[in-house]
């Protein structure tokens, strides 16, 4: 029997506020454990909650983000569960009236596009982070976690493959980044994701009793956990066997997921409105202000860099893919008005640099402005494309501009014609069997002749002046 997967991703994105969500405490992170609390966080008896403005507008700003409607009417609720790391026995969180509802976004993999639908989008709190020892059998709690403000955003159950799931998220992640709203920053835990994963056969109708699958801190490890937990659902299946529903741990080590505990249902935690905070309204109006003060989301700007730049459709994907990116590039183009040329420089060179590195671009030991006068220096000929590339190197060790690496390392490019001609008739002279060769149609001789005037010239001399110079002798010998 052919059987296909059904997904759906629940994303919780931490909000990049000063402040946590009911309390004034700060959400820094990296702080000495337990130094960012106070009585509210800590669910001391006789507290209250006051609800941080700034968390319902970036939850708004995502909301419309996502194409979502954003309700004039919500409401916070008690989610009641017991666990070392949550201090008042329940989370805040919100149930049935969500601040957003009804959203989507588009995904594009293997050149095929989808939408995949967003059911809602709510707000509540973070809990604490429980740190086990390893050399004695117990753990700790920081509670400088508690209190800090969530996004969770659930998707449909659209998602049919782990290529759609990992684009899905980077899709998400890239809005967030660049609404200015989440760092998206996995290993910290500021954007985390569980995957509810089932199988049915194919062209069914129905649901098959699905896994939730935790302890996904990378696109890969979602992507990996995802794959892996497809094929083992097969296999039971396949066996003979039924799938039981429960929650499942991913262990990148051994590359499986591996059995937690049962999953709870919504009615486990006996949900209930909070009664310390009320129903929260949002007018029209303040709805429209925060639309009118979105900046240019991903698909907008991937659309205007291939009608303003001419870009091919793939170039503006991965340039607008990361809003830093997309900022370095415009910057290159300010510089140096070849859109194309800064595209390949940047997708290929530096992307390729950054990659091997490991680093970001906000990391990039080449600024924009270098990365332009470097190509200034190779529309004006005086380095070839080749030295460019060994001049691209000595930028990214020394972090030096390309002039002062040039200058240094005497790599001007050689254009004077008549100093090319007179290397390229010695080099014919000293070599009457090539030219014989190229005279009865071996044209392929003609890389041997470039590469031993590229060899004689260190690399500087100008290729399309040499190609020139060379074929026009080869004619009149």
């Amino acid at each position: 029997m052919q059987y296909e997967a059904v997904i759906g991703l629940e994303v919780h994105a931490q909000l990049k506020t000063k402040t946590k969500i009911f309390c004034s405490c700060p959400t820094s992170f990296g702080a000495p454990p337990n130094t960012h609390t106070c009585p509210v966080c800590l669910g001391m008896p006789g507290v209250l909650p006051v609800l941080n403005k700034k968390v319902v507008e970036y939850a708004m700003r995502m909301g419309i983000a996502t194409n979502c409607t954003i309700s004039n009417n919500s409401r916070f609720a008690r989610k009641n569960y017991f666990y070392p790391d949550l201090p008042k026995g329940y989370q805040i969180s919100q149930y049935e009236l969500p601040i957003a509802q009804n959203g989507h976004i588009d995904i594009e993999t293997n050149g095929v596009k989808k939408r995949i639908g967003i059911t809602r989008i709510h707000m509540e709190e973070d809990a604490g982070k429980l740190v086990h020892d390893p050399s004695r059998p117990y753990s700790m709690v920081d509670f400088n976690r508690t209190g800090v403000p969530l996004i969770e955003i659930v998707s449909e159950p659209d998602i049919r493959t782990f290529e759609e799931a990992g684009e899905y998220l980077r899709k998400l992640r890239s809005i967030l980044r660049y609404l200015d709203i989440c760092d998206g920053n996995m290993e910290e835990g500021s954007f985390r994701c569980d995957a509810n994963v089932s199988i049915r056969p194919e062209g069914a109708a129905f649901f098959g009793t699905r896994t939730e699958l935790k302890n996904l801190n990378s696109f890969k490890n979602v992507e990996k956990a995802i794959q892996y937990e497809i094929e083992r659902q097969k296999e039971v299946l396949l066996e003979g066997g039924n799938i039981i529903q429960e929650t499942r741990l991913w262990d990148p080590a051994k590359n499986s997921t591996t059995s937690m505990r049962g999953k709870e249902e919504a009615h486990d935690y006996r949900y209930f409105p909070d009664p310390d905070l009320l129903p929260l309204v949002i007018d029209d109006t303040w709805i429209e202000e925060v639309k009118d003060s979105l900046p240019e989301l991903p698909d907008q700007k991937k659309e205007r860099f291939i009608s303003e730049y001419a870009l091919p459709e793939y170039d503006a994907g991965v340039l607008t893919s990361a809003v830093e990116l997309a900022g370095y590039f415009e910057d290159c183009v300010k510089e140096f008005n070849n859109p194309k040329q800064v595209s390949n420089w940047v997708m290929g060179a530096l992307l390729g640099l950054l990659n091997a590195e490991g680093k970001t671009i906000e990391e990039s030991p080449v600024s924009a402005s270098n990365l332009s006068k470097l190509l200034k220096l190779i529309d004006q000929n005086v380095i070839s494309g080749k030295i460019a590339k060994t001049v691209f190197e000595e930028m990214a060790k020394t972090g030096k501009s390309p002039e002062e690496i040039v200058k240094e390392k005497d790599l001007v490019q050689v254009t004077d014609e008549s100093a090319i001609e007179e290397m390229i008739t010695k080099l014919l002279e000293n070599c009457p069997k090539e030219v014989a060769d190229y005279k009865v149609g071996k044209t392929k001789v003609v890389g041997f002749f470039v590469g031993r005037i590229m060899k004689e010239t260190k690399g500087k001399a100008n290729p399309e002046i040499v190609n020139r110079i060379l074929k026009e002798q080869l004619d009149k010998a």
